[in-house]
């Protein structure tokens, strides 16, 4: 939560000021300093698991999520050096190791999150063994579709169904590389009794594992409609 009192802190040299409790994230951001993140959504709870946003704090020796690790007055921040772009560059292999991500058969080629920032980052192999997911494709819902096998565990999808549709149809179930994303008690979709078709998880979903079927990823996506909502609601 932030207050009225005011820090002071260098990122990347630059001295800022924000308002106490603003994260390094978006202390970056608002002074048009790029930090390059997966999980984090403007209009969100942060939450700390893609760690591609990982900064590093001058005298520790330690590497801190940007998204959840608040400013404070006197810090220094790197967020480009070349030891951060390695850990990038390694989380994108993770991720892209994990479950299927073949971007030529992807219904969300070309508008991928994922994609794109490996692009950025120079990430052109993937040198971890991959762990090609068989899961089914559960398509039981009258228009949205979840393709587990791309998912990468953002949890956009949980918590903009969550925090702004205020359902929570959508949660977790088991651990590390077995995680899934289920619906109410692990249903097929199409017999969920919370959901409310909003198409928010879509939207927001950053690569191609929630969609409406029949409908283009153009369409589609909209990763600023959690802040648009937030920012709707908040108004007086």
């Amino acid at each position: 939560m932030t207050t009225n009192s005011t820090i002071t802190l260098k990122i990347d040299g630059v001295q800022i000021s924000v308002p106490e409790g603003t994260t390094i994230l978006k202390a970056a951001k608002n002074n048009g300093i790029l930090i390059p993140t997966l999980c984090d959504l403007e209009g969100l709870t942060p939450y700390g698991g893609c760690r591609l946003c990982l900064v590093e704090v001058t005298g520790s020796p330690k590497l801190f999520p940007a998204c959840t690790t608040p400013a404070n007055s006197g810090m220094e921040v790197t967020t480009n050096s070349e030891r951060l772009k390695n850990y990038r560059k390694m989380a994108i292999q993770m991720l892209m190791s994990e479950r299927v991500h073949i971007c030529a058969v992807c219904v969300a080629n070309d508008h991928c999150e994922l994609q794109a920032l490996a692009n950025q980052l120079g990430v052109d192999h993937v040198a971890f063994e991959r762990n090609f997911t068989r899961e089914p494709i559960d398509s039981s819902h009258g228009f949205l579709v979840i393709d587990r096998n791309r998912c990468i565990l953002c949890t956009r999808c949980i918590r903009v169904c969550d925090k702004i549709e205020g359902v929570h149809t959508l949660d977790l179930k088991k651990r590390s590389k077995n995680t899934e994303v289920i619906m109410d008690l692990d249903e097929f979709w199409g017999d969920s009794c919370s959901c409310t078709g909003c198409r928010k998880c879509a939207k927001v979903c950053p690569v191609g594992a929630i969609y409406i079927e029949g409908e283009a990823i153009t369409q589609t996506k909209n990763r600023d409609v959690a802040e648009f909502i937030t920012a709707r609601r908040n108004r007086k």
